[in-house]
């Protein structure tokens, strides 16, 4: 149950970064950014927001670990890091900015806490 529920968090990493990658005015829609008078924005778009999550992802069924599956979680953590001390300082739309919270939360802790060694005994 355990690899069948980090693959699926590795095709929805995937699945999510594809938005990002491929469709960066779209994403960009979604997460109330604007580009600017040059196509940087785009590009970051394309970048943090999608290529990354799309390798990260990608890795993590190439290399079929429990680290690998353990270092997304962290990438997950470190995003849901930056939107933590966003709702505290920036306050964003609370329904959406709240949503995402908490899947990035959700999916650090389970692929932290079951692909960790020896993390609650059971990546065992």
């Amino acid at each position: 149950m355990i690899d069948i529920l980090n693959i699926v968090a590795a095709l929805l990493t995937i699945a999510l970064g594809a938005f990002g990658m491929l469709a960066p005015r779209y994403t960009a829609g979604v997460l109330d950014l604007q580009t600017g008078e040059t196509t940087m924005g785009l590009s970051e778009l394309r970048a943090s927001v999608g290529g990354m999550f799309v390798i990260v992802g990608a890795a993590c069924l190439w290399l079929g670990t429990p680290w690998a599956y353990a270092m997304m979680g962290f990438v997950y953590l470190g995003a849901g890091l930056g939107r933590g001390l966003s709702l505290l300082l920036d306050k964003p739309p609370f329904p959406k900015a709240h949503l995402y919270f908490l899947f990035e939360a959700v999916f650090a802790a389970w692929l932290l806490i079951v692909n960790l060694p020896g993390a609650q005994g059971l990546s065992q």
